[in-house]
């Protein structure tokens, strides 16, 4: 079978829904590998962020490979240091961004890649019941990939896949070293 049957082959399949979770370091890079597998195979990949910043080295790369990415917030900081204004300033964009990437999830995507939405559904930075709703009623054939901590039981449920990174040992945890640009972004 040539590429092209390939390609039309998975597009023609069912499309599911994976979950990369758990307090380990390394599920955005689990999903920045499928993203390259894809990829790699012809498919189209739409890769977006949320509740970061564009600053992670996955994304050059990615980007460098012909990936579709949409990432950057209008704060350069996390939530729990966000004043009230900042924090519904941060949730309406990302409700906006939710909406976008829906409607361009619908014109020849095959892998969608939701990087970090489970905790921007955690601390109410978007509606968990918008993204049931757009899974639930995705493209058959699109591919869709959650990442982030803290899945809630009906995420669980809507799931296909379900991936845990544990972790065992940090060394934040043992000695205090902070993220190293090209290792932990």
């Amino acid at each position: 079978m040539d590429d092209n049957n390939q390609i039309e082959q998975i597009r023609n399949s069912l499309g599911l829904v994976h979950i990369y979770c758990g307090d380990g370091k390394g599920k955005t890079t689990a999903a920045a590998g499928l993203a390259i597998r894809a990829k790699g195979r012809g498919l189209n990949v739409l890769f977006v962020q949320f509740l970061k910043k564009s600053n992670s080295g996955e994304l050059d790369s990615l980007r460098e490979l012909g990936v579709e990415v949409v990432s950057g917030q209008p704060y350069g900081k996390f939530v729990f240091r966000m004043d009230d204004s900042e924090k519904v300033e941060t949730r309406a964009f990302n409700q906006q961004r939710l909406k976008d990437v829906i409607e361009r999830s619908r014109e020849g995507i095959d892998l969608l890649i939701f990087d970090e939405i489970l905790v921007a559904i955690t601390l109410d930075m978007v509606d968990e019941q918008d993204v049931l709703a757009f899974l639930d009623s995705k493209p058959e054939h699109l591919e869709v990939v959650l990442t982030g901590r803290g899945p809630s039981d009906a995420m669980l449920d809507i799931a296909d896949y379900v991936s845990e990174v544990v972790m065992r040992k940090h060394p934040y945890e043992t000695s205090g070293l902070i993220a190293r640009l090209g290792i932990e972004f």
